[in-house]
């Protein structure tokens, strides 16, 4: 059995993004976007792919950023316990 690698910590708080109902969005799994919470990309070669969601409604949704949540792409309080 293969180890997983951890991902990079962005930071340790969520990060808190309007969505639009209906949109399509890409969570950054691995930690190294330069655009977060959102993916560009950096995952490549990781291990790591984004997490994508449709938003249900137009909200302010809170994903995670320290990317250990156990929620996927939302922020569960992992962060406290880092």
């Amino acid at each position: 059995m293969t180890d997983k690698p951890s991902p990079h910590i962005a930071q340790k708080a969520p990060h808190a993004v309007e969505v639009e109902a209906g949109k399509k969005y890409f969570w950054c799994a691995c930690g190294h976007s330069k655009n977060q919470p959102f993916c560009d990309g950096s995952h490549k070669g990781t291990g790591f792919a984004p997490n994508a969601f449709t938003a249900e409604k137009t909200d302010t949704v809170y994903l995670c950023g320290c990317k250990h949540t156990a929620n996927a792409p939302y922020c569960d309080g992992t962060h406290t316990k880092l």
